[in-house]
């Protein structure tokens, strides 16, 4: 029991659980700056191509007392916009990354190291054994 609370504690200070609240605070910022985006911007300009607004939150089927599928169709819109921003805007970054990436320059190859003096000792010894 005693190493579960160690590693509970190391879990909750450490960095995980830092990284992960980070991770949720700005998560929940962009949120909002996405909604803003389709809501205020992507959504009016959809409109004004098609000629309107595009509400379908009070489109029902059955009637007046049916299924009321028109916030369903808003949620969907919202969540197409949502997803092309954020993949164009992943691709940007990744575009970017790619860009101000160095490529790796390939490693000069070292100079052959100087043989020892033993190694020349020998050398001349062959070489001299060869002319005999």
């Amino acid at each position: 029991m005693k190493k579960f609370f160690e590693e509970f504690k190391e879990f909750a200070i450490g960095g995980n659980l830092i990284d992960m609240a980070v991770g949720v605070i700005v998560g929940g910022a962009f949120n909002k700056i996405v909604g803003s985006l389709v809501a205020d911007i992507f959504t009016p300009a959809l409109g004004l191509l098609f000629g309107g607004t595009i509400d379908f939150s009070e489109m029902r089927i059955g009637g007046e007392n049916g299924i009321l599928i028109g916030n369903f169709i808003n949620a969907v819109i919202t969540f197409l916009l949502t997803a092309l921003c954020l993949f164009t805007l992943i691709k940007s970054i990744n575009a970017a990354k790619r860009k101000m990436a160095k490529p790796e320059e390939p490693a000069e190859e070292p100079a052959p190291a100087e043989p020892s003096d033993e190694v020349k000792l020998l050398t001349e010894i062959k070489d001299l054994l060869a002319k005999k």
